[in-house]
């Protein structure tokens, strides 16, 4: 108990957790610091780190969600028409959560369905969900192997782009 009570005046506050939050108030300013005047490294970034690996684009895919009557959510080629997912009621909730984020980008843009997105796949079979309206992307690969494999299914194999993860 951080807070005890001695008279109903008084309440004394222990130091212990006090000196305990302070320091990781503190180590949390020194972090900042560091990495803000370059000590260390920041974040990667995706297309950042591609540039600098000469990872390659190897497919992509246009493609459009569908909402149907019966909750299933469909996944077409926008080209093609091809069905290359559907997920039912309970399954696929990366995917509709994923999209329903894009999807979002693009309502405050007074945008609609009418712009497929765009599903990237690179030669080091990482995996990319584009949306060319909002310019905002999502790295499905950090999301886990199960989540990537969902993605990865809807691309053909080509240019270096496995559906395994290598």
């Amino acid at each position: 108990m951080i807070v005890r009570e001695y008279e109903k005046d008084e309440v004394t506050v222990h130091k212990v957790p006090l000196l305990l939050m302070g320091g990781l108030v503190g180590i949390s300013l020194i972090l900042t610091a560091l990495v803000t005047n370059g000590y260390l490294p920041k974040s990667a970034v995706a297309a950042q780190y591609r540039a600098e690996t000469n990872v390659a684009l190897a497919v992509e895919r246009s493609i459009q969600f569908y909402d149907e009557p019966d909750g299933t959510v469909r996944v077409e080629d926008a080209a093609t028409g091809e069905v290359v997912g559907r997920f039912g009621i309970g399954e696929g909730g990366f995917i509709r959560a994923s999209v329903r984020s894009l999807v979002h980008q693009r309502r405050i843009r007074g945008k609609g369905a009418e712009v497929p997105f765009v599903l990237q796949g690179w030669s080091d079979t990482s995996l990319t969900l584009l949306d060319p309206i909002s310019k905002r992307t999502v790295e499905v690969a950090n999301f886990g192997p199960d989540n990537r494999m969902v993605f990865a299914n809807m691309l053909p194999e080509a240019n270096g782009f496995t559906r395994e993860r290598r």
